[in-house]
């Protein structure tokens, strides 16, 4: 028996997990599977993470192995292509009471009250500032704009939904009156009509967000979705899914949704025609055996919705967050686990076409390499970012279109504007004088980052 111990993390605490990353798998079994693009087991997949060795610590050789069968998987999967694409970020609302401890994006939503006099640094958007914001990164030639939020107890799906919620006496749905707060953030459909402007694609309401947007009624995600739908948006975010084990989802964010709740939120969304992404959040409490069981239910579920354009591997980004100040952690992934996860996604995930190397979590130089690990999209101009920013992270908030060009072309891979589904596509030439996006509804190639 191969015994896949933990690889060369920071230690992390000891939570009594049942799930331990063992096999009776062999390494080499698992690498010529991988090499001849058979469908991975469990067992595969740790083996490859872990390196197998029978002791602690990645073997550098093996994890070059992985590297190079993923990147070869790439290559006949996509080509030499690197795609990225040009986009936005506005996030409504900072106020959350969820409790999170991976998390330092969110503030407790009582300090948003207007009865509490205590400062603090978060915002909530109207729907008129969302719209303001959309319209004017919409002229600089944005594509998408990508909204993740906080769940505001003032938030509700609709006007119908508000009355449900208005009139119940039930006293654990997280909901107050939009009179009671500093900021109004209306409601879901508001806000998504609100950045729905003049074409661009509206990527939004993670399964977290929709659970939100359902609490106290008896409605399916497929209606939530379906309304959300109708007001404007195109695509789902697979965020919130962190690990998709319970026990470790029962540590680092036991207010949130579980696991099942999670994977049927996403199908729902696939039900009615919208496209989705997957991630995943590791480097904190985990150990490999839940990394890989997340990419085997993202497998199945892909299996079944066939709507995830691309999978998007996030680094946990430990600095600032309630489980490093409270000694749980002490770092996140080394960039040994990186590679590896990376790598693994690739050669896991058959069936799904895209792997994301996130320059916010890696910074530039690594995040290139990523590229030569299985990865193939670099991600999007972004222009705002806040989550990792109040986490600690280091590598920036935008990203121009030049500055992609230059890096993808050095590393000798072709540079290709996308769309968000990957349906529309854009070959640079790296020998252009300037470079701005084209494929947004008002891009004419004019450089979005000066």
């Amino acid at each position: 028996m191969s015994d896949a111990a933990r690889t060369a993390n920071v230690p992390r605490g000891e939570f009594g997990f049942d799930h331990r990353p063992e096999t009776d798998q062999s390494f080499e079994n698992a690498l010529a599977k991988a090499r001849d693009g058979q469908r991975l087991s469990v067992a595969d997949g740790i083996e490859l993470l872990t390196t197998g060795t029978g002791r602690p610590g990645i073997d550098r050789r093996r994890k070059e192995l992985v590297l190079e069968a993923a990147d070869r998987r790439r290559a006949e999967v996509v080509g030499d292509e690197v795609t990225f694409v040009a986009n936005l970020n506005n996030n409504v609302t900072t106020a959350c009471n969820t409790g999170c401890l991976f998390c330092n994006f969110k503030d407790r939503s009582e300090k948003f009250r207007s009865a509490n006099d205590e400062s603090h640094g978060g915002f909530t958007k109207t729907p008129a500032e969302s719209r303001q914001i959309v319209a004017s990164a919409l002229e600089r030639g944005i594509y998408e704009v990508c909204s993740v939020s906080g769940l505001h107890p003032a938030f509700a799906l609709d006007a119908e939904h508000r009355e449900i919620l208005e009139t119940s006496s039930r006293g654990d749905l997280n909901y107050r009156p939009p009179a009671e707060y500093e900021r109004d953030p209306a409601t879901y459909r508001e806000q998504i009509r609100a950045m729905n402007v003049g074409g661009v694609h509206v990527h939004s309401m993670t399964p977290e967000e929709a659970y939100h947007a359902r609490r106290g009624t008896d409605w399916s995600y497929e209606e939530v979705f379906s309304r959300l739908r109708d007001a404007g948006l195109d695509s789902v975010p697979g965020t919130a899914a962190e690990i998709l084990v319970d026990e470790v989802r029962d540590v680092i964010c036991p207010g949130k949704i579980d696991t099942g709740e999670w994977l049927e939120a996403m199908e729902a969304a696939a039900n009615v025609g919208l496209d989705t992404t997957a991630t995943i959040m590791y480097g904190h409490v985990e150990n490999e055996v839940h990394r890989v069981e997340h990419l085997a239910r993202v497998r199945e579920l892909q299996d079944r919705a066939r709507a995830i354009t691309e999978f998007v591997p996030l680094s946990f980004v430990h600095r600032n967050t309630p489980l490093h100040e409270r000694g749980m952690v002490d770092a996140g992934a080394t960039t040994d686990e990186d590679e590896l996860m990376i790598a693994v996604s690739r050669l896991f995930l058959d069936n799904i076409e895209h792997i994301q190397s996130s320059w916010v979590k890696y910074g530039d130089e690594q995040g290139l390499k990523m590229l030569s690990c299985g990865a193939d999209d670099f991600m999007g101009t972004i222009l705002s970012e806040e989550i990792t920013k109040r986490a600690g992270g280091e590598f920036g908030q935008y990203r121009s279109v030049s500055e992609y060009v230059e890096m993808i072309d050095a590393i000798g891979r072709t540079p290709v504007e996308r769309s968000t589904d990957y349906r529309e596509r854009r070959r640079i030439d790296p020998d252009d004088t300037a470079h701005g996006p084209e494929l947004g509804p008002k891009a004419d190639g004019t450089p979005l980052v000066e």
